[in-house]
């Protein structure tokens, strides 16, 4: 297994690894697999084999989170033209409510100008409300509210949901299809 990066980060009493995964069959992958498909519903995820293919996507970086030498989520994030975009960010149910979130979050900021995700919109559960409340906290905004994530392969559905970007981007339109033609081609 090779390793591309291995980033640390102290912050309070929170001392963080990023750790870039560049193979499928890295332990590490595995475990983000098994909490992906738990985490995500079905549309709204990718099969084992694309999410395998991730790795040989120069785009994408699989990255595993880790304190204390303990895996506490993971992030898959896509370097585009002049913006990054969180395809998937989750803090694994035993270690949410620790700042983990906030810790991750202020990494991407240290690492990259423009950022851009997409959640949920608003409905009566409530997670999905803390979910939009704490991106909002943390710097992001709704910059499309119609924003449709496609279908990741035949028989799933596409989903509606937000687009929200740590910026006021000016062309919304081109920051959409770029997601469309490389995330989810």
């Amino acid at each position: 297994m090779q390793q591309l990066s291995l980033i640390t980060y102290h912050s309070s009493l929170i001392i963080m690894e990023y750790l870039e995964l560049t193979a499928p069959d890295d332990f590490r992958a595995k475990e983000i697999y098994e909490s992906y498909c738990q985490a995500f519903i079905e549309d709204e995820r990718r099969n084992e084999k694309q999410f395998q293919r991730l790795f040989s996507n120069p785009n994408v970086k699989v990255v595993a989170v880790i304190d204390d030498l303990q895996s506490i989520g993971y992030m898959m994030i896509w370097e585009l033209t002049d913006f990054v975009f969180v395809e998937h960010l989750e803090i694994f149910a035993e270690h949410r409510n620790k700042r983990y979130g906030t810790e991750i979050l202020n990494h991407l900021f240290r690492n990259y100008a423009r950022i851009v995700l997409e959640t949920e919109p608003e409905n009566d559960d409530p997670n999905t409300k803390r979910r939009i409340s704490f991106y909002e906290r943390n710097g992001f905004a709704v910059i499309d509210d119609s924003y449709v994530q496609p279908c990741y392969e035949e028989g799933k559905n596409p989903l509606n949901l937000l687009l929200l970007a740590n910026w006021n981007p000016e062309k919304t339109e081109r920051i959409k299809e770029e997601i469309y033609d490389v995330v989810y081609c």
